[in-house]
């Protein structure tokens, strides 16, 4: 039986990240970047596909663990008959090598304890050749990859598994590092653990010390923004929508996706989230990622990446692995990258204008870059496509999608308007006045008073919630609020949204999904636009409240089983919380201390102070855009 999503923590070193459960197993690891061959899969296999467990020997009576404070240290305490021992789990970031550090501390009593780890590389489908080095470190070698384990504790392997059992007492420690390092050079050097874990804890502190999470939502904010850290891929400033694959959108079903990639729809609302918090260098990082990702004809431009801004992400079947929960199949890439999706180009357009407001310095190529974007728009909006969901049924005239369109112009009107750059601004005035004017009349259901999913559909959809926050129209418009009761009466189950019903909507896949939870804080940005704060606060609080002990939330909840499901943790889930966090701290404010709310201008980030920052005076506000699969 797999362990629930919530049961797992993250662990990570900025160009990879390792789940460990609440059981001290350590059950999806892909080395070296997040993006490569998983060499522990037990997560969506069994344990013979690659795990590491450390765990008392005796009956657990408790388990409890945290993150030590404003870190990405996990401390994981169990308490049994003889005693109690606390396992310390932490990757710190990457230097020479890429490090998973286990510490084991005795708190109370003699508690036996034992340890095994399985390595298979290739998603569990390769066993490594095991020796031993001179120092007496174990090496596990397939193909480039190899693995070194070193610790004190005496430990006995072979090519099947390395396993030891020791007794920890009170007052010692026993630490364990597995490296990883290219097979063809010579094994990584060891590591001072206590120099490792001081350092890292301070990288963490130092890098939360700078972000401005002041307000009632401080210790989610933090929480969220460091995990949305741990899933940037340094190297390149992208962000990963999530560190796993074919975590099933329904248990047992085959809505099982690879997230494990950089998606250009994300992009404004995770630049605002990281501007809102002060994080300036990250933002910069991945508005540089993204005009380095898109650069080429307009026409070959993806909807993802992957952490450098590759382009071929083929999706493939891994069939010797079972799935999680029996979910089939396990899918690795994803063919949505070869889609034709229409939204995309507006939110590109939309992040760029949401950097020049923000203040980010300017890169010289990227208004001819944005140019050739607009130019591809205004010949290819009128044409179906698939979607800000990525369905894999026919491509149809999504209204979200015809939106998006119009907010690439708009942008890049205001670009002309506010910051001076060149272009044929009467042109976009015409072609962003036609667009708008079809999607009122295509899009638009008079008899029901809400937009609809798709032109001349009777179906509903939860990006529509953003129409307003991306300016397109007056979030008081009577449309727009009818838009809002119609999606509360028809998508809202358990009390969280839907993306849309999948029992009647032509999307390709059997039907069946859980709760999306971007959506859940689209609705409750929607709430507060439009004056009820008693709802969005009551929604944030309970979406805040299905977060996992450690702060962490996945893509979909399930209501009826109360449980988290889907990639975990989903980067988007998080950029959402951040967000709604900051726009409820600010409708807090006093109303002369707060910006006018007009039908261009729904939503207004706060306006951080950026000391010792580059660029210019801080957010003033975005006109929102979407971002979720």
């Amino acid at each position: 039986m797999s362990a629930a999503i919530e049961s797992y923590g993250l662990i990570g070193d900025c160009q990879t990240a390792a789940l460990v459960g609440r059981d001290g197993s350590i059950d999806w690891l892909c080395w070296p970047r997040f993006d490569s061959d998983a060499c522990f899969a037990a997560l969506i296999g069994k344990p013979s596909n690659g795990r590491w467990l450390i765990t008392p020997s005796d009956d657990v009576i408790e388990v409890t663990r945290c993150y030590r404070r404003d870190t990405l240290v996990l401390e994981t305490t169990f308490r049994t008959g003889s005693g109690k021992v606390t396992l310390i789990d932490f990757m710190q970031p990457r230097g020479r090598s890429s490090d998973v550090i286990r510490v084991v501390r005795g708190d109370e009593g003699e508690v036996p304890m034992c340890m095994e780890l399985v390595l298979r590389f290739g998603y569990g489908a390769t066993m490594p050749w095991v020796s031993r080095l001179k120092d007496g470190a174990l090496r596990a070698v397939a193909g480039p990859d190899m693995v070194v384990l070193r610790t004190p504790v005496t430990v006995w392997g072979e090519n099947f598994k390395t396993a030891a059992m020791f007794t920890i007492a009170k007052g010692e420690t026993k630490p364990f590092v597995l490296s990883y390092g290219p097979s063809h050079l010579p094994p990584p050097k060891p590591v001072d653990c206590a120099v490792a874990l001081a350092a890292c804890e301070k990288f963490w502190r130092d890098w939360t010390a700078t972000t401005q999470t002041e307000g009632p939502y401080g210790d989610a904010l933090r929480r969220s923004l460091i995990t949305l850290k741990a899933l940037t891929y340094v190297p390149s400033g992208g962000i990963i929508a999530a560190p796993t694959t074919s975590l099933p959108e329904q248990p047992g079903g085959a809505r099982n996706w690879d997230y494990r990639y950089c998606w250009i729809r994300d992009s404004t609302l995770t630049l605002l989230a990281l501007m809102n918090a002060g994080v300036y260098d990250e933002a910069t990082a991945w508005r540089d990622w993204l005009q380095r990702a898109v650069a080429g004809y307009p026409a070959d431009m993806q909807i993802m990446y992957g952490l450098m801004g590759e382009r071929r992400l083929t999706e493939w079947e891994a069939d010797w692995l079972p799935g999680y929960l029996e979910s089939r199949p396990v899918r690795i890439g994803n063919a949505a990258h070869r889609q034709f999706q229409l939204d995309v180009y507006g939110e590109l357009m939309d992040t760029f204008e949401q950097a020049r407001k923000g203040g980010l310095a300017p890169n010289e190529s990227g208004w001819e870059v944005q140019i050739a974007l607009i130019d591809h728009v205004a010949s290819t909006w009128r044409e179906p496509d698939y979607g800000i969901w990525e369905t894999r049924g026919p491509p149809r005239h999504f209204t979200y999608s015809k939106v998006m369109a119009w907010v690439a112009f708009d942008r890049a009107i205001k670009a002309v308007e506010r910051h001076h750059l060149p272009g044929p601004v009467e042109e976009w005035r015409a072609t962003r006045a036609e667009i708008h004017a079809e999607i009122c009349r295509r899009g638009f259901d008079e008899s029901r008073n809400t937009f609809r999913a798709a032109y001349e559909d009777t179906l509903l959809d939860a990006s529509l919630l953003l129409l307003a926050q991306v300016g397109f129209i007056d979030c008081h418009d009577p449309r727009f609020l009818g838009t809002l009761a119609a999606i509360e009466r028809d998508l809202l189950v358990g009390g969280f949204l839907r993306r849309y019903n999948t029992h009647e909507a032509d999307d390709g896949l059997q039907p069946g999904e859980g709760a999306f939870l971007a959506c859940s804080f689209w609705l409750a940005d929607a709430y507060a636009s439009v004056g009820r704060r008693g709802d969005a606060e009551k929604l944030f609080e309970r979406l805040l409240a299905i977060r996992n002990d450690l702060g962490l939330l996945a893509e979909e909840y399930d209501t009826s089983a109360g449980r988290l499901i889907g990639n975990f943790p989903q980067a988007f889930s998080h950029v959402g919380l951040i967000n709604t966090a900051f726009n409820l701290t600010r409708a807090a404010r006093p109303a002369d201390q707060r910006a006018k709310v007009n039908g261009s201008d729904t939503r207004t980030p706060k306006t951080p102070e950026r000391p010792k920052q580059p660029g210019g005076p801080g957010v003033r506000r975005r006109e929102p855009s979407s971002a979720a699969r």
